[in-house]
């Protein structure tokens, strides 16, 4: 099935990206945690997954990018990690900002359509909400380590450990609250929206 972006698709998005920016621009949107953050931005990127497929996915995704990667600037709340790597390229703070939102938000658009095939929607929500923060969190600092790997930045933060032994650590200390958030934010507001006629399922192939 297609993704066709009519006035209420068009609405939402703007809906979706007012809300990135002010999560970006505001404290609500980040709750730091060490040298990291626990940031609730990929919320709207699941929502317009959910919402939009793929292709909405990813529009919000390429959003919640250069939303982050202005915050390396730093243009709104500034971002640590984003300084610092912006000190060593800025190119490649981009590349590393931007590319794994769209990919995040891509994938779960596919995601949520494969999740309605093997169970409902109300659930495919929720599944597509855990999705969303876990690939954010390792699509970023995978490319964090393939951009930046050599500095010393990277290696002081990763201190001793491995990538993967690094990502899994994260993963645990960061990424379990930010997991939760965005499985109940997402799913219960994809279910909602779903209940209410706003979202058209996919149909099954």
């Amino acid at each position: 099935m297609k993704t066709k972006f009519d006035t209420k698709a068009l609405v939402l998005m703007g809906m979706l990206t007012a809300l990135l920016i002010v999560f970006a621009f505001t404290p609500i949107g980040s709750i730091p945690v060490g040298g990291l953050s626990i940031t609730l931005s990929i919320i709207p990127v699941a929502i317009g997954a959910i919402a939009l497929g793929p292709v909405g996915g990813a529009a919000m995704g390429a959003v919640f990018g250069i939303m982050s990667f202005l915050q390396c600037i730093p243009i709104g709340i500034p971002s640590g990690m984003g300084i610092a790597t912006f000190g060593i390229s800025p190119v490649l703070t981009f590349v590393q900002r931007f590319v794994p939102r769209v990919l995040d938000g891509f994938l779960l658009g596919f995601i949520f359509r494969g999740a309605t095939k093997l169970s409902n929607a109300s659930i495919a929500s929720f599944v597509t909400g855990f999705f969303s923060a876990l690939l954010n969190t390792v699509f970023f600092l995978s490319a964090l380590f393939f951009l930046f790997g050599d500095s010393e930045y990277a290696q002081n933060l990763r201190g001793g450990k491995g990538m993967l032994a690094y990502i899994g650590f994260v993963i645990v200390r960061n990424g379990i609250l930010e997991i939760i958030a965005s499985t109940v934010i997402a799913g219960g507001v994809g279910s909602a929206l779903i209940k209410a006629g706003l979202i058209k399922v996919p149909e099954n192939d």
